[in-house]
């Protein structure tokens, strides 16, 4: 099953490292990423894959979505089919 992450919220060191290891731990392989900082703020969209992974979606949603409250970003996780349902026209 595939993925986005989409992050953004305040640049501080080390967002995508926190980002890429909570994926390294969970099996969660990255097969793009994109990342912008826009004057003070910082935003990063990743295309992941997740069928590796010994957790369901859910959970590492939650992972993610955790550690962004602790470093003060927004962190949402789709899956893949509500993504591109979203941009069907």
């Amino acid at each position: 099953m595939k993925a986005v992450i989409s992050v953004i919220g305040k640049d501080k060191v080390g967002i995508i490292a926190r980002i890429s290891k909570i994926c390294a731990e969970n099996n969660v392989n990255i097969n793009d990423i994109t990342q912008k900082v826009l004057h003070d703020t910082f935003t990063m969209i990743m295309w992941v894959e997740m069928e590796a992974s010994e957790k369901d979606f859910t959970t590492i949603a939650k992972e993610l979505e955790a550690a962004g409250e602790e470093m003060g970003l927004i962190i949402h996780v789709m899956h893949e089919d509500v993504f591109d349902s979203m941009h069907r026209i």
